[in-house]
């Protein structure tokens, strides 16, 4: 019989399919359901055992490992599980909003459960493998308890007790990956309006992503956090106004190539507010202030 904990995973898209194949592998039993039961069936070829209601998957052992759409989708597949979640910990790798996950929060507690939020920062092909992790946050204690299993899915980033502190930082995460990369696809497209290849570009892409993040003179990375940090952004011989007067023109390029340019319009429309703000003799950073929430 096996010493390694019990899991129950809830929800069996491509991500928790995999993370379940994840604890099967390591050793863990593992109590799986899906509403569409015919998706359990290859892991319970490798072992798992298949629950026939939300219910008995939970009353299978503290640890429930909850991976769905959404977490309106939890509250449906555990609603009728009530009576069954109490001494459980629920950790929910769903995307939501912050605010959302601090109610869910409270809905878990009501019913007697903990509930540990989570946002996993790997596609599913990656869990389990070098490199992966996942933003935690909620009650430490709990997440102490099954940190051993949990890092079966790859390493545990703790945020703070703040139910939605995850999310916060996955969907930060998420929106630095989708425009870095998005910019990089509108950069390709304009040069092939020119009939060069990406490949031309995406030497000089990956030297600059590495440079942004190095701690010399040109670690934007680092200038930029320790500027909007301190609120202060000098302008020197690289003001704001330059960079308005520089996106203008990218945008034109896009414009005249026939490249869509509604998220360059959009950086434009951004630095054009900031400068009329005042900002124009501040440095690119000062964008800061148009984009942060106002003090009360």
């Amino acid at each position: 019989m096996s010493t390694r904990e019990h899991v129950t995973v809830i929800g069996l898209g491509a991500m928790g399919s995999t993370m379940a194949e994840a604890f099967l592998a390591a050793g863990h039993p593992t109590t799986v359901w899906n509403r569409t039961a015919a998706k359990a069936d290859p892991l319970v070829a490798k072992g798992a055992t298949l629950a026939a209601s939300p219910a008995e998957a939970v009353a299978a052992g503290e640890l429930v490992v909850i991976s769905l759409v959404d977490y309106a989708a939890m509250y449906d597949a555990l609603g009728a599980a009530d009576g069954a979640l109490g001494g459980r910990v629920l950790v929910n790798l769903s995307s939501d909003t912050p605010e959302e996950l601090r109610r869910a929060s409270r809905w878990a507690a009501e019913r007697g459960a903990e509930l540990v939020t989570a946002g996993i920062m790997v596609p599913p092909p990656g869990i389990g493998k070098p490199g992966a992790y996942a933003f935690y946050s909620g009650p430490d204690g709990a997440l102490e308890r099954h940190r051993r299993t949990l890092e079966v899915l790859g390493g545990i980033e703790y945020t703070g007790g703040d139910p939605g502190l995850a999310m916060l930082y996955y969907q930060s995460m998420l929106l630095v990956f989708w425009t870095s990369l998005t910019s990089y696809i509108h950069a390709a497209a304009l040069l092939r309006t020119a009939g060069v290849k990406g490949e031309a570009l995406r030497p000089y892409i990956a030297a600059m992503f590495n440079d942004l993040a190095a701690d010399g003179p040109m670690g934007f990375l680092r200038i930029v956090t320790d500027q909007v940090e301190a609120g202060e952004y000098p302008g020197g011989e690289n003001n704001l106004h330059m960079q308005v007067v520089g996106v203008g023109h990218v945008v034109q390029a896009l414009r005249d190539a026939g490249v869509d340019t509604t998220m360059p319009a959009a950086l434009k429309e951004l630095f054009v507010r900031a400068e009329a703000a005042g900002h124009g003799a501040d440095g690119f950073t000062s964008v800061a202030e148009v984009i942060k929430k106002p003090e009360a």
